[in-house]
C-alpha cells in the first residue's frame, strides 16, 4: 500500500474515532446523581437489585468491551502522530517527526524537561505538553508544596 494512501486511511479512521468518542456515553457511578458525597467517577454496581447491573432499559450504560478503540487506533494524538511517552533524553533517539509526538513524563523535573524540550525541537519532533512545572505554578498561583 503506498504511503500517502495508508495516510489517507489512518486519517479516515480517526475521524471515525473521534465520531464514535462523541456518541460513547459519560459512564457514571450509579447513584452519584443523587448523592453528594459519591463521586461521579465509574464505580461497578454490585447490589443484587441493581437495575444497572441487570441492563434493565432506560438504564444508564455500563462500560463494555464493545466501546474499546481499535488496537490499530491506540496511541494516536488526535494530530495524526503516535504519542509517545519520554523521560530522558535517549528516549528521543530514533523517533520520526512525520510519525512521532513527543510526551514528556510528568515526574520529569525542569531541569530535564527543558532539555528534552530544546533537543526535540532540535529533531523536528513535536512536544505535546512543552510548559514547565515552574510555569504551571505561577499560573495558578500556588505555592510549590501544595502542587508535588
Amino acid at each position: 500500500m503506498k504511503k500517502s494512501k495508508r495516510i489517507k486511511q489512518l486519517q479516515r479512521q480517526l475521524y471515525r474515532k473521534q465520531l464514535s468518542n462523541q456518541r460513547k456515553p459519560k459512564f457514571r457511578r450509579p447513584e452519584s446523581w443523587r448523592y453528594k458525597r459519591l463521586n461521579t467517577g465509574w464505580r461497578r454496581p454490585k447490589g443484587i437489585d441493581s437495575m444497572i447491573r441487570k441492563r434493565e432499559k432506560n438504564q444508564p450504560a455500563m462500560p463494555r468491551i464493545g466501546y474499546r478503540t481499535p488496537r490499530n487506533l491506540r496511541d494516536y494524538h488526535p494530530s495524526g502522530l503516535r504519542e509517545v511517552l519520554v523521560h530522558n533524553l535517549p528516549e528521543l533517539e530514533g523517533l520520526h517527526p512525520k510519525t512521532h509526538a513527543v510526551r514528556i513524563a510528568h515526574q520529569v523535573g525542569d531541569r530535564k524537561r527543558l532539555a528534552i524540550i530544546e533537543r526535540a525541537d532540535d529533531l523536528g519532533l513535536r512536544v505535546l505538553n512543552p510548559q514547565l512545572k515552574s510555569e504551571i505554578r505561577e499560573l495558578l498561583d500556588l505555592p510549590t508544596e501544595e502542587l508535588e
